[in-house]
């Protein structure tokens, strides 16, 4: 069973990127994020008749959650209990019998800026929420854009990406790390990887040709699917085609 996760950074732009690569890749989930479409815009029928079925929160040209799947969604939840936001940035349901939590986690522009707080105070919600899912769903998968880089090997140069640098900083990792402590576990690092094997790429400065990346897109695995995880990985081809996603696919197979 393999499960993804994908930035697409615009499904309006992307859309004939996702079906080509859901012919080549076969996934049997998917989670989007920023697909920055209105929900009466998103493109379920085209996906459907690629073989998916769509849930789906999104909004005008900002954000953006989806999780496609072979089998149809249950038990689906948009946002994060109890937390009041307007953007549209997670969505959860359970496929096959697994809880899957999608997030296109806040930015959070810069170190010490409101929108940083703000993100700070939105990892603290979500924690506090997956914690809960995991009382109730003992199989989850917890993916997504985290706009995190969970180690200095996560970025192709922590002299720059440092503690003290959006995506980066130690109050990031720190909330990233309490949210993994509640028994998750970073798929990608239970497998051999090649080094400097990155997630995303500025557009600029020929980012991607010259491999300036950071890994940000993660699959959190629960303890009682690591003993079924069999691979994991990052697929950069479709960063090298038209027009491209600033994203590749981060994805985890399951037996």
């Amino acid at each position: 069973m393999k499960i993804v996760s994908w930035n697409v950074n615009s499904l309006n732009v992307r859309l004939p990127h996702l079906q080509q690569w859901l012919v080549a890749f076969a996934p049997d989930v998917v989670a989007l994020q920023e697909t920055k479409l209105e929900d009466s815009r998103f493109p379920d029928t085209a996906l459907a008749e690629a073989g998916y079925r769509s849930v789906f929160a999104g909004q005008k040209t900002y954000n953006g959650v989806a999780i496609l799947s072979r089998e149809a969604a249950q038990d689906v939840q948009i946002g994060i209990p109890g937390f009041e936001d307007e953007q549209k940035r997670v969505i959860a349901a359970t496929v096959g019998g697994l809880r899957i939590i999608d997030l296109y986690v806040v930015n959070g522009q810069d170190v010490g800026t409101d929108k940083y707080a703000y993100k700070l105070r939105w990892l603290e919600a979500v924690q506090a929420w997956v914690q809960d899912e995991l009382a109730r769903h003992p199989d989850l998968i917890v993916l997504g854009d985290f706009n995190i880089a969970p180690e200095a090997r996560d970025t192709h140069d922590p002299a720059v990406w440092n503690d003290s640098h959006i995506l980066t900083s130690t109050a990031e990792r720190d909330a990233l790390q309490r949210l993994l402590s509640l028994g998750l576990h970073d798929a990608f690092r239970l497998f051999p990887q090649e080094e400097e094997l990155f997630s995303w790429w500025d557009y600029r400065q020929a980012g991607f040709r010259r491999n300036l990346g950071l890994r940000i897109d993660l699959t959190l695995v629960s303890e009682s699917l690591r003993a079924r995880c069999v691979a994991a990985g990052i697929d950069r081809e479709p960063r090298t085609w038209d027009r491209p996603s600033d994203h590749a696919p981060a994805w985890v197979e399951l037996a």
